[in-house]
């Protein structure tokens, strides 16, 4: 069944005009949430139950959450896995309310952050090496997910949360709070890979496909690591953005096989951000010898000759969010160099029409949504 199209703002607003004031709240665990309504594929105002705080816990009044594109996935079922009511946002960042007694990093009045991920086994070698988002007994995603107790999680469209501390980030007192929202997935998920390849080096020539949340962080890292980097993009529109707004040394239209063509063998280093099906053969092709691919998007199918391999030495890999230490020392590097994502701040009452902009492309570069001060 469809609603008949109305226009999201008319939607959005006419569902909290009716339901919102009816869910105010107290001092109750009961709060006001936005939740996929499969029906209509509208988020509108839930109520839910937070866990007590255990003694490792540390409980976050929300300011701000990003959107990502799993707040387009996940809620709309892509990946058949959705489990309703549903509460996203994984790019979580508030200020510290509560503190269990075994907390001792944390305080009340901290400036905090969750990532993609709020628990993991904490005792395989992932785990010990604080790579928890590859624990080998199954990280428990920040939404969508059961927990090991057989709780559903549920995300950051909501006005707190309760996380173990271990899967809480210290944000530095003076970052803006709703910028570093989106380095808790897009930032995260991009730095990573580069510094586990080593591309922190200065001289160092850097690929970013598709300019988008990831791909708009990539430049921005690349940059403040002194790399070259090239933009490759489907669109023209977005040459003077990459070149003069983000600061790359230069942009690729990449169905121009010619532009393509002329910059073979000359990048150590590619991160393919795009998640729309593409050819991997030329890209492979612009790689040094033993240069590296890391698909950070998730197109439905990777098609390449094994040829783009072998000659060279060249290779494709993956990776997802980092672990809690690069995640820390992320935070802390975007603070320490001024890097800040490229928002666009919305209350939660536009979250519909903010989900039809992102599948449009319509943002740059990524939505924030102001918790703190519209979901009351």
């Amino acid at each position: 069944m469809e609603v008949p199209h109305l226009g999201s703002y008319l939607l959005d607003h006419l569902w909290w005009l009716l339901l919102a004031p009816s869910m105010k709240y107290t001092n109750s665990p009961l709060l006001a949430r936005g939740v996929f309504l499969k029906l209509w594929e509208l988020f509108l105002p839930y109520k839910f139950n937070r866990r007590d705080v255990q003694p490792d816990d540390v409980s976050i009044k929300i300011t701000h959450c990003g959107v990502c594109y799993a707040e387009v996935a996940c809620p709309k079922n892509k990946h058949g896995d959705a489990t309703y009511p549903m509460v996203p946002g994984h790019e979580i960042v508030g200020i510290v309310q509560e503190v269990g007694p075994n907390v001792h990093r944390f305080k009340v009045g901290d400036h905090v952050g969750v990532g993609a991920y709020t628990n993991s086994c904490r005792d395989c070698e992932y785990c010990n090496d604080g790579l928890e988002v590859y624990c080998d007994k199954g990280v428990v995603l920040t939404y969508n997910r059961f927990d090991y107790d057989g709780t559903l999680t549920h995300g950051g469209f909501s006005t707190f949360t309760v996380v173990h501390e271990r899967y809480c980030f210290k944000i530095p007192e003076d970052y803006p709070l709703a910028s570093a929202a989106p380095l808790l997935c897009a930032g995260i998920t991009v730095y990573s890979p580069m510094m586990d390849h080593k591309m922190n080096k200065p001289g160092k020539s850097l690929g970013v496909i598709g300019l988008g949340g990831l791909g708009h962080m990539a430049v921005k890292f690349g940059k403040a690591f002194g790399l070259k980097v090239t933009v490759f993009s489907t669109s023209m529109s977005k040459k003077d953005e990459a070149l003069t707004v983000l600061g790359a040394d230069s942009f690729v239209v990449s169905s121009d096989q010619d532009q393509m063509k002329a910059l073979a063998k000359s990048l150590d280093f590619i991160v393919d951000t795009a998640s729309g099906d593409h050819p991997f053969d030329l890209y492979m092709s612009l790689l040094k010898t033993a240069g590296v691919l890391v698909l950070v998007g998730a197109p439905n199918e990777i098609k390449l000759s094994p040829m783009s391999l072998l000659i060279g030495k060249r290779s494709i890999t993956g990776s997802v969010a980092g672990g809690t230490k690069q995640i820390q020392e992320m935070l802390n590097f975007c603070s320490a160099h001024q890097i800040y994502p490229n928002i666009e701040v919305v209350p939660i009452q536009n979250v519909n029409e903010a989900i039809e902009r992102l599948i449009k492309k319509d943002v740059k570069y990524r939505f924030v949504v102001d918790i703190g001060n519209s979901l009351k």
